[in-house]
């Protein structure tokens, strides 16, 4: 599975030749400034909650390339208002059957409000069942005993994971996350992009190898295969 990281926790997977974006902060985040968010190309956007670093080029996106939208109820109202109507609302605990394989919401334990100030819903996670690849991305979280169910509905692949610290997890409980949903490979965001989450790299890496699993830490643009 072809993955390519965009910066923060934005990234784009493709499956059976769909293109879908995470998260969408591109425009505002000046490590990201080489990238132009204009070629961005996307079938379906995941939303894990409505914090501008996460959401802040939805709607342009959105708008660009006719994309559904897949975010909690509440986002999905507010996106409508914002001229988005290609949505489908879900909700934490609840899957559905796309047509590149089956999506599962779990619970991330976070905040979550629109870059209007209004309610922004539940943040969550997802984990995606495919015939390529399953991975669990987990939004921006805590470390949760909700995890270890996750390994009820699926044998992952591969993780994404916040490891910056602070607002989130970072790269220790990450590890452990790892653990809870048994992967020994993990992508990781939510690093570097402000200062109260910018994190030592090498010690982060060095952390997961030493507990015989893999950090990958791809550079903005850069597109890999997990």
């Amino acid at each position: 599975m072809k993955l390519t990281y965009y910066g923060q926790s934005c990234f784009l997977v493709e499956i059976k030749g769909k293109k879908i974006l995470f998260d969408p902060f591109i425009t505002y985040n000046e490590l990201a400034k080489n990238i132009d968010v204009n070629s961005i190309e996307a079938d379906v956007i995941f939303l894990s909650h409505g914090h501008a670093d996460h959401i802040a080029d939805c709607v342009s996106i959105a708008q660009r390339t006719s994309a559904k939208v897949v975010c909690n109820y509440e986002i999905h109202e507010w996106l409508n208002k914002q001229g988005v109507s290609n949505t489908h609302p879900m909700n934490t605990g609840g899957k559905w059957a796309f047509d590149f394989g089956t999506v599962k919401c779990v619970v991330a334990q976070h905040s979550s409000s629109l870059p209007d100030g209004s309610y922004g819903g539940n943040p969550m996670g997802f984990v995606f069942l495919t015939e390529d690849k399953n991975f669990y991305y987990s939004g921006d979280t805590a470390l949760t005993l909700d995890m270890q169910l996750i390994t009820a509905w699926a044998i992952l692949d591969f993780a994404v994971l916040p490891i910056g610290d602070n607002f989130t997890m970072d790269y220790i409980d990450a590890e452990k996350a790892a653990d809870f949903v048994d992967v020994n490979v993990v992508i990781g965001v939510h690093y570097d992009t402000f200062d109260y989450i910018k994190i030592d790299k090498t010690a982060a890496q060095q952390h997961f190898t030493s507990r015989g699993k893999t950090l990958l830490l791809p550079a903005i643009g850069e597109s890999i295969e997990v």
